[in-house]
C-alpha cells in the first residue's frame, strides 16, 4: 500500500467515496442523526478541494483505497503557518480493509504535519464510530466530550431574561475570552486556547450579532446563527454555572429564533451540564454525543537555564 499526497486526478475517486458514505449513512441512520452526519465537520466536511486543506490518499494496486483530509485551525488559516491542525475527514472505501487503511493514513497524517511544522492535531468523532480505533492506535487521547442537542420545536418557558443583558460590542472579546477561562478546565483551555490571541482566531466573528449578560465582568453569551436549505437553526452559549443564569439565557436564546419553522440544535461540551440541563427541559434532545481527541505532534521543551558554576572560596 502506498501513501501520498493527493494530485488532481484522484479528485474523482475522492467524492466518489464521500458520496458512497453519505449513501451508506442515509440508509443506517434515523432522520435526526443523518440530518447530523450529512453536516458534522467530522465524517462529511469535504471542503472544496481548491481550499488549503491537506489530503493524503491510501493506494493499493493502483486504486485509491482511502483517504484523510485535515486543515489549519481555524480553517481559514495559511497551512504555511498553522501550529494546529484539524482533522476534517477519514474515509476508506467500502472493499478496502478498513483496520489497515485508516491507522496508515492517520500515521502518514501525524508524520506530515510534524514534517511541516505543527504541534497539535485535533479530531472530533461521535462515540462508539468504527474510526475512532485508528485515532487510538496513533496515540490520540480524549480531552473532552460534546453533546450535539437538537429539537424539532424549541419552547421557550418564561420571558424573564437575565438581569444585564445587553447586546456584544467592540471591545467585549477580550472579557469573553475571560469567561471562556472560567467555564473551561484548564486541562482543556490549554490544549484549545492557551493565550487571547490564539482563542480570538478560533471564534473570529462570533462576537458579532451575539448578547452578553455584563454584570461588571461578563458571566453570560449566547448568539444564534440562523440556518438555510436542510441546516437547522444554531444557538451558541457560554454562562456561569450560577441559578438562573442558565434557566435565562436558554430562554432568551429560544426567543432568537423568532417565527422560524426549522429545527435548533446546539453543541455544548461536558462541562456545560447547566446549560444542557436547561435546554432539555425546553424541548431539546442528546442527538449525538462527540468525542473531542488530541495528539501532541512536538513537546515544547523550555530553554535550559544555565546555572552557575561553583567557584572555590579560599581565606
Amino acid at each position: 500500500m502506498k501513501l501520498r499526497a493527493a494530485g488532481l486526478l484522484d479528485l474523482a475517486r475522492i467524492e466518489e467515496m464521500h458520496r458512497s458514505s453519505d449513501i451508506r449513512l442515509s440508509e443506517a441512520e434515523p432522520p435526526a442523526a443523518r440530518l447530523w452526519s450529512l453536516l458534522s465537520s467530522t465524517l462529511s466536511a469535504l471542503l472544496p478541494l481548491a481550499q488549503e486543506t491537506l489530503i493524503y490518499v491510501a493506494e493499493d494496486n493502483g486504486k485509491v483505497v482511502g483517504y484523510v483530509q485535515a486543515s489549519g485551525q481555524p480553517v481559514s488559516l495559511d497551512l504555511r503557518r498553522a501550529r494546529v491542525l484539524q482533522v476534517l475527514n477519514l474515509q476508506v472505501a467500502d472493499d478496502a480493509d478498513a483496520d489497515e487503511v485508516a491507522p496508515a493514513l492517520v500515521q502518514h497524517l501525524c508524520n506530515q504535519a510534524l514534517e511541516r511544522g505543527a504541534l497539535r492535531l485535533f479530531v472530533r468523532l461521535p462515540d462508539r464510530d468504527s474510526l475512532l480505533p485508528a485515532f487510538r492506535l496513533q496515540g490520540f487521547r480524549q480531552y473532552a466530550t460534546e453533546q450535539v442537542l437538537y429539537s424539532e420545536r424549541p419552547k421557550q418557558r418564561s420571558d424573564d431574561y437575565p438581569l444585564g443583558l445587553r447586546a456584544s460590542k467592540r471591545g467585549d472579546e477580550r472579557r469573553l475570552y475571560q469567561l471562556y477561562r472560567k467555564v473551561t478546565p484548564q486541562g482543556v483551555s490549554q490544549l484549545e486556547a492557551p493565550t487571547y490571541r490564539e482563542w480570538k482566531a478560533l471564534h473570529a466573528g462570533e462576537a458579532a450579532g451575539s448578547y452578553v449578560v455584563d454584570r461588571i465582568e461578563v458571566v453570560g453569551w449566547v448568539r444564534m446563527h440562523r440556518g438555510g436549505g436542510a441546516r437547522p437553526d444554531t444557538l451558541q452559549f457560554m454562562a456561569l454555572p450560577e441559578n438562573p443564569l442558565p434557566a435565562e439565557l436558554a430562554d432568551y436564546g429560544i426567543s432568537l429564533l423568532g417565527e422560524s419553522d426549522a429545527p435548533a440544535w446546539s453543541s455544548l461540551r461536558h462541562y456545560d451540564s447547566h446549560m444542557i440541563d436547561a435546554l432539555r427541559g425546553r424541548g431539546f434532545t442528546v442527538l449525538l454525543t462527540q468525542l473531542l481527541l488530541v495528539k501532541e505532534l512536538a513537546v515544547r521543551v523550555p530553554k535550559p537555564v544555565r546555572e552557575k558554576g561553583l567557584v572555590p572560596s579560599f581565606g
